[in-house]
């Protein structure tokens, strides 16, 4: 079954009609955009779409793109998980923005499979969260904030290569970071200004696309 046959009808009343036809041609060429913040609707549609692609074919690539200031920790986290849980690799592709969850998911992908346009902006930080209530609660809100950012900077020194300790130094502050400085940094493998950087040879928007990231070979996450 073809995939635009399987999505759910777009909601003309909502508005959301013409996003959702976007949505469904990009599928076509197995690709994920995320272009919001990162909260549960984003990550649902986002782990939806790639259990869908992941259903349609489990050996060709998916292409996540990223445009994303961030937002929930747990919503990012239930979209690494489920790029991990497919059989594909997943792309990653940095496209103008990609601060906090959007800069760690940018980071996660397929290694040697992460790529990022030339002006694209890269920022990490910590993750924050406010605290309230009795004592009790918020020692329990301190030890929880406490080990949330541990799991990340223990996820992002896994797929940089740098060390925890380099990654909680240098995430105790906003930490921004251009194209080529994240590439050095680890976050993406590859700077590239065109598709065909990417070896795919053209970018072709239709129900027989194979889609620019199933042309680049590289190893599992």
């Amino acid at each position: 079954m073809l995939i635009q046959e399987r999505l759910a009808a777009p909601d003309e009343s909502s508005g959301g009609a013409f996003d959702d036809q976007l949505a469904a041609r990009l599928l076509r060429s197995r690709i994920v955009l995320l272009g919001t913040q990162v909260d549960e609707a984003s990550a649902n549609r986002v782990c939806s779409q790639l259990l869908l692609l992941a259903d349609e074919d489990p050996h060709r690539d998916i292409t996540l793109a990223v445009n994303s200031p961030g937002g929930s920790v747990s919503a990012g986290l239930a979209v690494y998980d489920t790029m991990n849980f497919v059989p594909n690799d997943v792309s990653t592709l940095v496209m103008g923005f990609a601060a906090s969850m959007g800069q760690f998911l940018a980071c996660v992908g397929t290694p040697g499979k992460r790529y990022s346009l030339p002006h694209a902006r890269i920022m990490m930080h910590q993750p924050s969260g406010g605290l309230g209530g009795t004592a009790a609660d918020i020692a329990i809100q301190a030890e929880n904030l406490a080990y949330t950012k541990q799991t990340m900077v223990r996820l992002i020194a896994k797929h940089t290569g740098r060390t925890e300790e380099i990654i909680s130094r240098d995430q105790h502050r906003d930490a921004w970071f251009t194209a080529e400085e994240a590439r050095e940094y680890g976050f993406v493998d590859h700077v590239v200004e065109s598709v065909a950087q990417m070896g795919g040879g053209g970018l072709r928007l239709g129900a027989d696309s194979p889609g620019f990231a199933t042309q680049v070979r590289g190893g599992r996450r």
